[in-house]
């Protein structure tokens, strides 16, 4: 890296990659280019450990990931007990099974406290120049390609970097998407609001329960210090009748399974309410100098909580696209060309499953067998679970299922 002062004193600064954002998207791109030789600025405006609204949920294939970058044990070592079994509570039915998949028993929740700490260190272990509490003001550009950020630390100094790319791991919101104009497609609206807060008291045992309810749908799952995380949602019709009392809100929803909710009222709560509302896209991830990561360039409803495990995937797919071309060996437009068609091939089923799963009505009456079909089975109740997890497509998944029907149906008559 180099380094030079300009004549207004604002500091000059050179690097082959500068990724912007440092949680569960950017810190896994930036660790992961050090690790293969490039020279890595990570920048946030957040400090870490710090919070920020997440499902916090890994599935199995987000622990392969951090099995395969070595960090799996310090995710497991901050104590958040492993989550073996998912109870989907449909009313007329309930689906319970494993998530297992890729080697892996279990899921994690870890707090993103913790989580993102975890990969912060990571990534400055392998190298990566990382910046906590630092604000990118401006993306800069050179004709129409991008050629690095201008921003600032807590100290009020402007500090102006350089690199062949600039890296959007900035999320919903994303700097880099809004500066280079990054177009989204395949998008979707706001479906459900969201709201959870964390509990003392109310065990798990080990289990991810959720619960569709006339309308609403909430969730619970242990994480760390011996808390567990209880999310409600709603329709975005109801978001602004709900809105001025979401405690009164968040307990009417629970109030509608009536055992679980005398469960909660045990318990005691430990921390305030955080909600969100998210839109469903994808965007085009690359352009001349720039590339999109995670929630940049891909977010869809949390009901799945594939988030973090999609970043992650990811993060490993991009760094090895953009090492291919800052090593020469492809160009740029070709290797992150491939990149989006392989990150599209791969989330396009689970986006789709995800936003039908996720409106909170009756489905509709072939779905409604189906899914009774499913609650008889023991190894059905566990491919579906799988399905949620992102262990099994769901086209597989469903075209197993309805092959399964079919076959069956002439005996039953």
């Amino acid at each position: 890296m180099t380094s030079t002062a300009g004549a207004s004193g604002a500091e000059t600064h050179d690097h082959d990659v500068i990724v912007v954002g440092a949680r569960c998207a950017g810190a896994p791109t930036a660790m992961l280019l050090a690790r293969l030789g490039h020279r890595v600025l990570l920048v946030d405006r957040a400090t870490f450990p710090s919070d920020t609204i997440s499902t916090h949920l890994i599935h199995p294939p987000g622990l392969a990931a951090l099995e395969r970058w070595g960090l799996l044990d310090r995710v497991v070592g901050t104590g958040c007990p492993p989550i073996d079994t998912y109870a989907y509570d449909l009313g007329p039915y309930v689906i319970t099974g494993s998530p297992a998949g890729e080697g892996f028993e279990a899921s994690y929740a870890p707090r993103r406290t913790v989580l993102d700490e975890i990969l912060v260190d990571a990534a400055t272990e392998s190298g990566v120049e990382v910046r906590q509490g630092f604000t990118v003001e401006e993306i800069l550009f050179d004709g129409g390609t991008v050629t690095g950020t201008k921003g600032h630390g807590k100290d009020g100094r402007t500090v102006t970097d350089h690199a062949r790319i600039v890296v959007g791991a900035d999320g919903l919101h994303s700097s880099v998407a809004k500066a280079t104009g990054a177009t989204a497609y395949a998008e979707k609206p706001k479906i459900n609001a969201y709201y959870y807060t964390y509990w003392a008291g109310l065990p798990m045992n080990g289990t991810f329960e959720a619960f569709d309810r006339e309308g609403r749908a909430f969730a619970a799952w242990p994480t760390n210090d011996d808390l567990t995380m209880v999310i409600c949602a709603w329709p975005m019709r109801d978001f602004e009748a709900n809105r001025g009392d979401v405690e009164g809100s968040y307990h009417a929803a629970l109030a509608r399974e009536p055992a679980f909710a005398e469960r909660v009222s045990k318990a005691t709560r430990a921390e305030r309410f955080v909600g969100t509302a998210i839109p469903n896209y994808l965007r085009k991830p690359y352009g001349p100098g720039w590339i999109l990561v995670g929630d940049a360039g891909y977010l869809k409803d949390p009901i799945t909580a594939q988030g973090i495990q999609d970043a992650f995937r990811d993060a490993e797919r991009c760094a090895r696209a953009l090492d291919d071309a800052l090593g020469g060996r492809r160009p740029f437009d070709e290797a992150m060309g491939a990149c989006q068609e392989a990150r599209d091939s791969e989330v396009m089923s689970m986006y789709e499953f995800t936003a039908e799963f996720a409106v909170l009505e009756p489905p509709p009456p072939e779905m409604q067998e189906l899914l009774f079909a499913v609650s008889r089975s023991r190894s059905a109740q566990d491919e579906f679970v799988r399905v949620t997890a992102g262990v099994t497509r769901p086209e597989e998944f469903f075209g197993h299922m309805q092959e399964r029907m079919e076959h069956q149906a002439p005996h039953a008559a």
